[in-house]
Parts: C-alpha cells; sequence; structure tokens
C-alpha cells in the first residue's frame, strides 16, 4: 500500500503529459486535477493543484476513510448502534437530523454523511471510532500523513470553516484514490446512492453527475462560502477509471458541469496501455548461488501508462535488473525497476518482483558461482 502511495504522489509532482500532450478544457475553478486511476495513477493536467484551500465536505472521504478502516479491523459493525450524542445533534450546518434517545446504525450514519453530507452523522461517527471528535480528528491528520497528503491539516470530521483547516487538490485526489483503491467494497456501496430517508426526511445526493452520466458512481461534493462549490467526481468506462477534483467552482451546476468536461476529455484524448498484468512472467532473471539459475519476475498490479491518444506505439519499457542477483531471494522481493518513457520524457518507475522465491543453492555450488562472479 505504502508503494502505491508513493508512486502516486511522485507522478503527481511530475506529470505524465507535456508540451505535445492534448490541450485541456477550460474550467470555471478556482483549482482542478485529472487523474487516470487505472494503473500507475497519472495526472492528466490541472490548475493550481498544489495550493491549499477549504476543503469544505469534501474532509468527508477522510471521515469515511478511517470508519472504513474501523468496520475492516472489526471494531465497528454496520449494524451497530450508536449513541447520537448532544454535539452531534447540534452540529450546524447539513444534516440528517438524528436525535439523541433515538437508535441509528453505523450504517444508516455512513448513508446519512455521503449522501446527505451530514455533519451530524461525521460527528456521531467520530465519537464512535474514536470516543470523541478531537481525537478522531488526530487520526485523520495521521493517516493524512500515511497516505502522503503533505499539504492537508484537519480540524474537524465534516468540513467546518476553520482556518487551520486546509487540503490541496492534489491531496484530495491521492485520498479518494486511496478510499477507492483500498475500500472497493464500501465505495459500490455507498457512493453511487441517489438518495436516502432518514427521520422521515428524503434528501437528494449532491453529485448531479450520477442522474447525468451512467458512468460515474462517486464521489462527494462539498460547499461553504470561502471552498465555492467543490466537487471530486470519479467515472469509469471501458475498464478505465479517472478521477476529478474540482475546487471553487461558481455554483452547484457549474460543479457537476466543470467535472463532466473534464472526465470526458480525459476519455477522449487519452488511451490505457496496458504493459503488464498483475502476477504476469514479464522477464527471467538469472540468479547466483541459487537451487535453480533464474527466476520469474513481473509486478504485483497491473503496469497500465496513459498516453495522449494514438501515441502508445511510441513508448518504451526498459527492465532493469539487480546484478548480481545472488540467493536467496524471498518471493515479492524487488529485483529491479521498469522504466517507462514515451519519446524520451520518463513516464515512470515501477518495482520489479520475484514472483517465486529461489533457495540457495548447494555448497559446491555457491563455491563454483563464487569464483564465476570473481572472474567476472
Amino acid at each position: 500500500m505504502l508503494r502505491a502511495v508513493f508512486c502516486f504522489a511522485l507522478l503527481l509532482v511530475s506529470p505524465v503529459v507535456d508540451a505535445a500532450a492534448p490541450t485541456p478544457p477550460a474550467v470555471v475553478a478556482h483549482a482542478w486535477l485529472l487523474v487516470d486511476l487505472s494503473g500507475n495513477q497519472q495526472p492528466l493536467g490541472g490548475e493550481r493543484a498544489d495550493e491549499r484551500i477549504e476543503p469544505a465536505s469534501l474532509t468527508k472521504l477522510m471521515t469515511a476513510y478511517l470508519v472504513f478502516t474501523a468496520l475492516r479491523e472489526k471494531k465497528l459493525s454496520l449494524e451497530q448502534q450508536v449513541r447520537v450524542s448532544e454535539r452531534a445533534w447540534r452540529a450546524p450546518g447539513s444534516r440528517m437530523f438524528i436525535q439523541p434517545g433515538r437508535p441509528v446504525t453505523t450504517d444508516e450514519l455512513i448513508r446519512g454523511m455521503e449522501v446527505q453530507s451530514g455533519n451530524d452523522a461525521c460527528i456521531a461517527l467520530a465519537e464512535a471510532v474514536a470516543g470523541s471528535e478531537d481525537v478522531f480528528v488526530q487520526m485523520m491528520n495521521r493517516e493524512a500523513e500515511r497516505l502522503g497528503m503533505k499539504n492537508t491539516h484537519f480540524m474537524n470530521a465534516s468540513g467546518l470553516p476553520d482556518a487551520r483547516h486546509y487540503s490541496t487538490a492534489q491531496d484530495l485526489a491521492i485520498l479518494a484514490a486511496s478510499l477507492i483503491r483500498d475500500f472497493p467494497e464500501y465505495y459500490a456501496q455507498y457512493y453511487a446512492i441517489k438518495e436516502f430517508r432518514y427521520n422521515n426526511i428524503t434528501q437528494p445526493n449532491r453529485n448531479r453527475l450520477l442522474w447525468l452520466d451512467p458512468s460515474v458512481d462517486g464521489v462527494k461534493t462539498g460547499h461553504t462560502e470561502a471552498a465555492g462549490y467543490c466537487m471530486i467526481a470519479s467515472a469509469r468506462r471501458n475498464g478505465r477509471r479517472l478521477l476529478s477534483v474540482v475546487l471553487g467552482s461558481t455554483s452547484e451546476a457549474g460543479r457537476a458541469q466543470e467535472s463532466l468536461k473534464l472526465l470526458n476529455w480525459g476519455y477522449q484524448f487519452f488511451d490505457g496501455m496496458k504493459l503488464y498484468g498483475a502476477g504476469e512472467d514479464a522477464k527471467e532473471l538469472e540468479v547466483w548461488k541459487g537451487a535453480q539459475k533464474h527466476v520469474k519476475a513481473g509486478f504485483k498490479s497491473d503496469i497500465v501508462i496513459t498516453v495522449p491518444k494514438g501515441e502508445g506505439d511510441k513508448l518504451k519499457a526498459e527492465i532493469v535488473s539487480q546484478q548480481p542477483l545472488v540467493a536467496p531471494v524471498a518471493q515479492g522481493q524487488r529485483i529491479g525497476t521498469l522504466r517507462v518513457s514515451l519519446e524520451g520524457k520518463a513516464l515512470g518507475e515501477f518495482p520489479l518482483l520475484a514472483l517465486e522465491p529461489v533457495e540457495p543453492a548447494g555448497l559446491l555450488a555457491r563455491a563454483w558461482d563464487t569464483l564465476r562472479l570473481w572472474l567476472k
């Protein structure tokens, strides 16, 4: 997981698109970013992606990430009834209208948080996970640091305005991509819900793209006076998943329009080229002092490179091995690097892993290889 996060952050700093790449559309927003999540999570374009902004309710993606972590670790269950504190009940802003003394489950609170953007649901979930929102916020900031969100700091679980509560388009893309990657079952369960009814009140999902484009299956909207209208949207078409981040748009309709514009541009003007599949035997490397002379090498996940449409035949992939490779070799051990470039421009580097273990050879065979290495 850490390797995937690192590669994503690295590629966001050094986008693969160059001056010859398709010109992005004009986006009416303060900051934006479009990322292809299909393989190595490449940014296709962006403006002011590193500028700190108020994330508003996009903050709730981190709250959800920690709630899903608690569910996976069985510290919470979806059927568990959660106590509603007076603090949660009195939460300002958007609400799902939970009430003290009225039973509410974790599942209902997640739906209230993601569909209705309920600030009250966020506080109740934070208290259920950490005992208090203050402790939960400490967990949020630790998780942000672990994920590589270098320009993010949280002060609450809901995204209410605070001068010390900020993030960037780049960091929010890391967060959304991590949630989709690490919790695909919960993402599929909650983020495409169009409406939710609780306490006899039905509220629609504010993500208009769920109605406009069937390929869109999330992610989250946000709005405050300072932040403007914000949206993170994700779509999956023909096996490719794109993620758009639009911050500081001028209206609810505008953020949906600009997000869809970016998604359509990414699908229309870029191709995803699959170089290797997960676990595929990409190369056999020589092994010294081993019970076998070669080891099969490949990759933990698919290697997909996004290039401007029609440029796929110009890709160059070079495998550089670590030599001499001496036994023992553990399965999953990094034994080389795949370097990918397009017309001389580096696109990324990916760890080449041993697909099988190699045990040490016998004493005589090891001695013979020692002599060969010395002569070499």
